[in-house]
């Protein structure tokens, strides 16, 4: 017999750093999820991405208390300020301009992102980087 699915949530959470503390520890616990089978699930597979990135996760549970993850890659933004050098965005975005990054490094981003984005080809998921 299938699993009785419970619900999805949502979680951002540091590449290789996850731990049962707030924000994580909580919105585990709350919904019966196991919070240390999770970190270092999590962690284990998140082992071989940059530590601190970080990392979209959407977490299934089911009605037996065991769950499913699916990690995302990193933001795009973080990816662009990362290229670009820079600790935070702009105070006021489309006005001011804090950096610039080039058709190479937009590439680069593309090419790391592409699984998540829905593009057909470099080219297009370039636009969405953009």
């Amino acid at each position: 017999m299938a699993k009785k699915l419970v619900g999805s949530m949502k979680l951002q959470v540091p590449a290789g750093q996850a731990n049962p503390s707030p924000p994580v520890g909580p919105a585990l616990g709350q919904r019966g999820i196991n919070i240390m089978e999770f970190c270092k699930a999590f962690n284990a597979k998140t082992a071989d991405m940059e530590p601190g990135a970080p990392c979209p996760t959407v977490i299934t549970y089911y009605q037996d208390k065991s769950f499913t993850m699916d990690i995302k890659t990193p933001p795009a933004s973080y990816y662009l300020k990362k290229a670009a050098k820079l600790k935070s965005g702009a105070k006021t975005p489309s006005r001011e301009v804090v950096g610039h990054v080039t058709a190479a490094q937009v590439k680069e981003i593309a090419e790391a992102k592409m699984k998540d984005l829905n593009a057909n080809d470099i080219e297009g998921a370039m636009q969405i980087i953009l």
